[in-house]
């Protein structure tokens, strides 16, 4: 499909990344908004494509981060034509940013945003920034491109308490072309795949379902992706994919391990805070003014999809 493709840039990824890389028929690309269940989708889709637990190499390596800035291009590109397996890229890139092909299946995965909002604030608190600004610097170098534009001083809300960063991340009105991530940027991620859902090569899960009915998500991918898995094999795989088990295995789940982006590898995948929204939204103004910033973003229908919880 030949349309004007958006270019979508900030610190921590560029879509730019993608020009000129040649997609394969059969690729896989899991677009999802941060903090929506990226790296569970990961592993769904390794399981199918392997169909064993025990996977050839980290998932990492196996679904590399195409666009992120804190590898080189040159490398991550060099890596994706050797694989010879079924490739399954990951990006937080949106729909109108990514190079369409015949045959690619694009999945991308909603969910709550007043859990992303809070799941975002454990992640951004077990980054070490340090790392990952050293690491983004030294891939710069390799490619011969400009270092991103970097911020001053300590992390954005650092001194501020979850209420207060909670509503931050609510009202930002940063441009989805150039904010990481807020509540306007997660919204608009999914409404461009949401607008393509009837499209036969556009795959759209929810991270309500996965955790509701894992197994029954699993196989509906399976028939979505043209994989056939025998009968005996789908217990092991449904158990690999819980959470817990992914977090058990952090040292093989858990991305960017080699260069040392976590404080606590394990606690990439944090849990009991899904819902944990409530004691922010604690009363009816606070809801209602959540409500209304809403619903200046997203249609009623897709605020009803993203909200099922």
């Amino acid at each position: 499909m030949d349309r004007p493709v958006v270019r979508y840039s900030n610190i921590i990824y560029d879509s730019g990344r993608w020009e000129g890389f040649q997609l394969r028929p059969d690729d896989i690309v899991i677009s999802t908004p941060p903090k929506c269940g990226t790296t569970w989708t990961q592993m769904i889709a390794a399981l199918l494509i392997f169909q064993t637990p025990d996977l050839p190499a980290p998932l990492a390596t196996l679904s590399p981060w195409l666009d992120m800035r804190t590898r080189a291009r040159r490398d991550v590109v060099a890596d994706l034509d050797a694989q010879t397996h079924r490739r399954f890229i990951k990006t937080h890139t949106p729909l109108p940013g990514l190079p369409i092909r015949d045959g690619v299946t694009y999945i991308c995965v909603g969910r709550d945003p007043r859990d992303v909002a809070l799941s975002m604030d454990d992640h951004m608190a077990n980054l070490d920034f340090g790392a990952f600004f050293a690491a983004c610097a030294a891939a710069a170098a390799v490619d011969g491109v400009p270092t991103a534009v970097l911020p001053d001083g300590p992390p954005p809300g650092a001194d501020r308490s979850d209420r207060e960063r909670f509503w931050a991340w609510v009202m930002d009105d940063g441009l989805p072309t150039e904010t990481t991530s807020c509540l306007n940027t997660t919204l608009e991620h999914v409404r461009t795949f949401w607008e393509a859902r009837e499209v036969e090569n556009v795959v759209m899960l929810h991270y309500h379902d996965l955790k509701t009915d894992l197994p029954a998500q699993m196989r509906a991918l399976a028939d979505r992706l043209g994989i056939e898995v025998p009968e005996d094999r789908w217990p092991t795989l449904v158990h690999a994919a819980t959470f817990d088990e992914m977090r058990r295995r952090s040292s093989i789940t858990t991305p960017n391990t080699d260069t040392g982006l976590w404080r606590d590898n394990a606690n990439f995948f944090r849990k009991g805070r899904s819902g944990a929204w409530r004691e922010i939204l604690d009363d009816d103004q606070s809801l209602q003014r959540y409500d209304d910033r809403v619903a200046a973003l997203a249609s009623p229908e897709l605020a009803a999809w993203m909200h099922r919880s």
